[in-house]
């Protein structure tokens, strides 16, 4: 998961737009908090039109009885246009060039664990969750080169909510200097070196893990195990942890073909004629949560009726956008865009 919160502070520092690391946090807050705060990501939203007041309570100010500051979240963005950085910016472009700044941070470690290690990003949804993920996916996604974007309807409190439902897991790990296998073999002797150790540790590992999720009340039925090995090429130092593959997966020495496979999409290339060797012996032992029940295809309801509209502004300007209500919606309801679906919880 990747993130830039709501409370990031922005800056315009020698002529570059800065999002971050510092945080304005919960108090003060951003500027629109009331409490003499900081200019934050959140304020951006606001001033853009993408945070509405109107849907939030009134908690904010020294007396928490005060709806969000957009007046004073403005007053603070065309302070910032007096600046020479901001090269005769509005307040508004200066907004949204650092909301595209805040995105684009996101994005970056997205692309470092797909397109870094070979996987084709594009053939991805862009799973968002928080209470401002949604705010910023579509641009993400459009960045990235992504054309789906779930949000769960429960996204602003997932991690309670995964957490209900989330498996229980224990997981063990032992440093190793084996070899899994030789690049030559001479002999059928050389086949498989590391099989009898290999299976004597992964089997101890993974007693350690049941016995230590029976203590927390499961028992060995319930627990299933995953096996692991992470390995390299000899004169290497990228490891990668390759997980048991399944029976019938590949003819012989299954972990090799599975780290040639991984190295190959991460690297382009494999090492031919290289021995294998294993780094670390690893158990993960799982205990399922719950599954909900699949959801049934619907055929579309078309556009439903938005409960208001209000302005908002993108790349080409102001624009007038419908705003809709999360518990108005129903399965089958297709929405065009740009459009605000506001949710209590998010």
């Amino acid at each position: 998961t990747v993130a830039a919160g709501g409370g990031s502070r922005l800056f315009l520092r020698s002529g570059m737009f800065v999002v971050g690391p510092e945080s304005a946090g919960a108090h003060p807050g951003p500027v629109c908090y009331r409490k003499n705060g900081y200019l934050a990501v959140t304020d951006a939203n606001l001033v853009l039109g993408r945070v509405l007041p109107e849907h939030f309570p009134s908690i904010f100010g020294p007396n928490e009885d005060e709806p969000l500051d957009v007046d004073g979240a403005r007053a603070a963005f065309a302070e910032l246009t007096k600046k020479e950085e901001a090269a005769g910016r509005s307040a508004e472009e200066l907004a949204y060039g650092f909301l595209k700044v805040a995105n684009e941070a996101m994005c970056r470690p997205i692309r470092n664990l797909t397109q870094m290690k070979g996987f084709d990003i594009t053939t991805h949804k862009l799973a968002v969750f928080g209470g401002a993920g949604p705010q910023h996916a579509c641009a993400m996604a459009k960045a990235l080169g992504m054309s789906s974007v779930y949000v769960h309807r429960y996204g602003g409190v997932l991690s309670a909510y995964g957490l209900s439902m989330s498996d229980a897991v224990h997981e063990e790990q032992e440093p190793a200097a084996d070899l899994y296998s030789y690049g030559n073999p001479q002999d059928e002797a050389d086949a498989d070196p590391s099989a009898a150790n290999r299976e004597k540790k992964l089997a101890a590992l993974a007693d350690k893990c049941v016995a230590a999720l029976e203590k927390q009340g499961y028992t060995k039925d319930e627990v299933v195990i995953e096996k692991y090995l992470n390995m390299r090429y000899q004169g290497t130092d990228n490891a990668i942890m390759v997980q048991e593959p399944s029976e019938g997966a590949y003819a012989s020495l299954p972990y090799a073909e599975a780290f040639r496979e991984h190295y190959r999409r991460e690297f382009g290339f494999e090492l031919e004629g290289r021995d294998i060797l294993i780094d670390d012996y690893r158990i993960r032992a799982v205990v399922p949560g719950s599954t909900p029940a699949p959801c049934e295809a619907v055929l579309s309801k078309g556009k439903p009726i938005a409960s208001s509209t209000t302005k908002a502004y993108f790349e080409t300007g102001w624009e007038e956008v419908p705003v809709y209500k999360f518990e108005d919606l129903e399965p089958g309801h297709e929405i065009p865009g740009p459009s605000i679906i506001v949710q209590s919880i998010s």
